[in-house]
């Protein structure tokens, strides 16, 4: 929701999720009270978020009076031409299809989420900073299901390994 963005801090407010229940999308409150949250976010994501804004408030011009969606500042964030939310399956397809557009094997949208925990991981980020960036309930989870060590990441703690014993 637009209402828990805050472009000027950089950071947003986690207490939502959109589900399909039933062949109906609904606004459901987060699995767990750990996915709750205020997440600062990579000053890249803030300025996707604000060509975000415009390309929306574009669409609402557009469509004029066949906007469903509600008014910019409380309203969803990612939705179709109309306002409406975009079911998550029709956002799966969309990302395939970009993907093999871009000529990169295909991801699921999930796998961003386990790409962040590595990459992190790579930076040498705690693993507790690692667990609030994916808004897990426990550190177990974040590491031993999301988080890889990359070939180089393992090829340079060897090299240190080796330095250190010889």
């Amino acid at each position: 929701m637009w209402d828990a963005v805050d472009l000027a801090a950089g950071e947003l407010t986690i207490n939502l999720q959109l589900q399909r229940v039933r062949r109906e999308l609904l606004l459901r409150e987060t699995k767990t009270e750990a996915s709750d949250g205020v997440v600062p976010y990579p000053q890249l994501v803030g300025v996707a978020l604000a060509h975000r804004a415009a390309e929306q408030d574009k669409d609402r011009t557009e469509v004029a009076q066949a906007w469903q969606g509600e008014a910019l500042g409380s309203g969803l964030v990612f939705t179709g031409r109309y306002g409406t939310p975009i079911d998550p399956r029709t956002l799966n397809r969309r990302f395939d299809a970009r993907c093999v557009a871009a000529g990169v094997r295909r991801l699921r949208v999930h796998d961003a989420r386990k790409t962040c925990a590595t990459l992190l991981v790579d930076l040498d980020v705690h693993p507790r900073v690692i667990m609030r960036v994916l808004r897990h309930a426990d550190v177990a989870m974040t590491m031993e299901v999301y988080a890889n060590a990359s070939a180089t990441s393992t090829r340079e703690a060897l090299r240190r390994l080796g330095e250190s014993l010889g």
